[in-house]
C-alpha cells in the first residue's frame, strides 16, 4: 500500500504516512468485536458491550442511526442499549461537535474517554447491582433463631456464613475507597506498578 503524506502548515508535505481509513475501521471492528464478546463473559448483553465499544473507540458522539449503519442493529434495540448504557453512567447524550447537527431534533450520544473514570463507573454500577444484593441475601441466610440458644451445628453454619460476609464486606469496603479516591487510586496504582517492574 502506497503511503499517504500529509500537508503541512507550510504548504510542504510531510513525509509522515497517515493511516488508511479501512485501516483504522477494521482495528476498531475488531476492538468493537472483541469487546461484545468479553461482555458476554461478564454477564452483559452482547449488544450492550458493541454499542459502548463503538462509542468509545469512535470518541465523537454518533446519532442512534449511526450506530444502527455501523453494528447492523434494530433501532429498537439501539434504543434500549442506550437507556441502559446511560442508566449505568457509560454513555451519555450530547451535542455533536463541529457543528453537525445544528437545527436537527437528532440526539447525539457519546461514552466517556478517561479509562479510569469509565473503570470506577462500571465499578460501581456492577457493586450496586450485584455485589450489594449479595452481602444481603447472605446476612438472611444465618439461622433465623432470636431466643432459644443455638446449637453446635447452628453456630457451625452461621460461623460459615459471618466468614463470607467479612470477606464480602471487606472487597466491597476496598470497592468503595476505589471508587471515591478518583486519581489517588490511579496514581498509587502507577507507582505500584513501576514499583514492581523495577523489581522483577
Amino acid at each position: 500500500m502506497a503511503a499517504r503524506t500529509a500537508a503541512t502548515s507550510s504548504g510542504n508535505r510531510s513525509t509522515e504516512p497517515l493511516p488508511a481509513i479501512d485501516d483504522i475501521r477494521a482495528a476498531q471492528d475488531r476492538f468493537i468485536a472483541f469487546w461484545g464478546e468479553m461482555g458476554t463473559r461478564w454477564g452483559v448483553q452482547r449488544s450492550m458491550a458493541e454499542v459502548h465499544a463503538l462509542l468509545f473507540i469512535a470518541g465523537e458522539p454518533l446519532s442512534a442511526e449511526e450506530i444502527m449503519e455501523r453494528l447492523s442493529i434494530s433501532r429498537g434495540s439501539v434504543s434500549t442499549t442506550l437507556r441502559q448504557l446511560t442508566e449505568w453512567g457509560l454513555v451519555q447524550r450530547s451535542r455533536a461537535k463541529d457543528g453537525r447537527g445544528r437545527g436537527e431534533r437528532r440526539e447525539y450520544h457519546e461514552a466517556e474517554q478517561d479509562v479510569w473514570k469509565l473503570f470506577y463507573t462500571i465499578l460501581r454500577a456492577r457493586k450496586r447491582r450485584e455485589f450489594d444484593p449479595l452481602i444481603e441475601e447472605l446476612g438472611g441466610c444465618r439461622v433465623a433463631q432470636k431466643t432459644a440458644r443455638k446449637n453446635d451445628r447452628q453456630r457451625q453454619h452461621d460461623q460459615k456464613i459471618d466468614e463470607l460476609l467479612e470477606l464480602c464486606r471487606f472487597f466491597d469496603g476496598l470497592a468503595n475507597t476505589i471508587s471515591k479516591s478518583g486519581k489517588g487510586i490511579e496514581r498509587a496504582t502507577k507507582i505500584l506498578a513501576k514499583l514492581l517492574g523495577s523489581v522483577s
